[in-house]
């Protein structure tokens, strides 16, 4: 008579997806070798970008995004680990290529948005040929937020920073006439009093706009929104509350300079006056947030209930 055999002993062997992509040793090294490449690729790009674009008050949040973004990649590292390798190379091997050559041409020709956007493509390529599509499922918003940390083009930021500061003057100057400060307005250059003050670049809300527009992203992210409706139309309404923040801030400039003098408007406050942007902003967000609570779950489950 034949022995008895343990039901489980001949079982099938697991299915390969199972099992890790590389041996743990060599993950080590290639994620090692990886890094490496990637920072001798971008580290250069930061550092001129640290001396040159975020510098400005324009696009001073590019490190605070690259800083967040690189978070939310580490944060989920346990969970990528954990996917299965099913490598997409006829995808990856040609967004590698185009990146690395967008790279090349950025750095050649000194377009700095070229060789600094690349690395968004360089990450997303290295995803599909080592884990494949639920990679970029897991991972699309840290990638995502990597484009808000990209300067934006010269060309597009003059056509419209320009009608956003004579918006913002205008209804700033407009504003506090009403409320009975002697107030002018030409073009973008406001008096008050004695004063002269021009409606800056940093003071129109494009960038600003940008900045909040990622800001509004990470909130919803963090709170895990899920309901598309919600999300969409929070991100629309970001864009208003940039503007209405900013009109805020440069009031407040204007005040300081009529009852403290161009010093004061000019010296500590005027920095304090971009942190009073944001905190107006963040206010006016959570209360439009709570708001649309009242007619849209936060959650997509809650909507099917």
């Amino acid at each position: 008579m034949a022995a008895a055999t343990d039901p489980r002993s001949a079982a099938p062997p697991a299915s390969r997806e199972r099992e890790p992509f590389l041996p743990v040793g060599a993950d080590l090294v290639v994620l090692g070798l990886l890094l490496a490449g990637f920072a001798v690729l971008y580290v250069p790009s930061w550092m001129e970008l640290a001396k040159t674009v975020w510098a400005t008050d324009e696009q001073g949040h590019g490190p605070i995004i690259l800083a967040v973004s690189f978070w939310l990649l580490y944060r989920n590292r346990h969970d990528l680990a954990a996917l299965p390798a099913r490598p997409i190379g006829w995808l990856g091997w040609p967004i590698l290529l185009f990146s690395l050559a967008l790279y090349a041409l950025g750095r050649s020709q000194d377009i700095i948005m070229f060789a600094v956007g690349s690395q968004i493509g360089v990450l997303v390529s290295l995803l599909l040929l080592f884990k494949g599509r639920a990679a970029l499922r897991l991972l699309w918003f840290p990638l995502f937020f990597m484009l808000f940390m990209v300067p934006l083009p010269e060309a597009l930021v003059a056509a419209v920073t320009a009608p956003l500061k004579s918006a913002v003057s205008a209804i700033a100057s407009s504003l506090l006439y009403s409320l009975g400060y002697p107030v002018g307005r030409t073009g973008v250059v406001m008096t008050v009093g004695q004063y002269q003050l021009l409606v800056a670049d940093a003071c129109a809300g494009l960038n600003s706009m940008f900045t909040l527009e990622a800001l509004g992203m990470l909130y919803m992210n963090l709170m895990r929104y899920t309901n598309p409706v919600r999300n969409v139309v929070l991100a629309l309404l970001l864009v208003p509350t940039a503007f209405v923040a900013n009109i805020v801030r440069v009031m407040i400039l204007v005040l300081v300079t009529y009852h403290f003098g161009d010093e004061a408007g000019q010296g500590f406050v005027h920095g304090f006056a971009g942190m009073v942007l944001f905190i107006v902003a963040l206010g006016l967000m959570l209360v439009l947030d709570k708001f649309l609570g009242l007619f849209l779950p936060a959650h997509r489950q809650e909507s099917k209930q």
